[in-house]
């Protein structure tokens, strides 16, 4: 009988113990649902902000800066790494091809390494002007506070002529409107 006794003590103390880390584990699941919610809300800057400064050079050695998106622009940043921007790549070629002033109003940030990006910086330079970053935060996603890839945004001058955000998502399966 006692080693009846100390077998369900045992047992009881086993179960408290798995309780206490379960809750633990919760605990911590629900810390990180919300940090990937905020993360999710805000994968780069949002519509009505200003784009930060910025220069680059274009992977065909052309300089692009914040000053050069004076009309409406398709901004798209991906990297290698990345199962959604594999994904949504080849819908941001087709958007990018319909975009009214074509090439010219589309820029791409590829963020990798070189090596890796090669491909889709092959796919997106046809449609548009493409930069080559080596880390997240570079010169370009920095400018636009990048935290999530894919990030697709549209941008385009307000009345002081400043470039700003005027659509954070961009719908992708949606082909854009013509210019009138």
């Amino acid at each position: 009988m006692p080693f009846l006794i100390a077998a369900v003590v045992l047992v009881g103390l086993l179960c408290v113990l798995d309780l206490i880390l379960s809750l633990g584990v919760v605990k911590r699941l629900r810390e990180h649902t919300e940090m990937l919610n905020n993360l999710n809300g805000r994968a780069s800057i949002g519509a009505g902000e200003e784009v930060g400064t910025f220069t680059a050079v274009t992977v065909d050695g052309l300089p692009v800066s914040r000053d050069l998106l004076t009309d409406e622009t398709l901004v798209g940043f991906f990297s290698p790494g990345c199962p959604a921007c594999k994904e949504q790549l080849p819908k941001f070629v087709e958007f990018a091809r319909s975009m009214p002033g074509g090439r010219d109003r589309v820029l791409a940030a590829v963020v990798g390494d070189v090596r890796r990006t090669t491909d889709m910086v092959a796919m997106l330079n046809p449609v548009a002007h493409v930069v080559a970053e080596p880390a997240q935060g570079g010169a370009v996603g920095g400018a636009f506070q990048v935290a999530a890839f894919p990030s697709v945004l549209k941008v385009a001058a307000n009345d002081s002529g400043r470039p700003v955000v005027t659509a954070a998502r961009v719908d992708l399966d949606r082909r854009p409107s013509p210019a009138v």
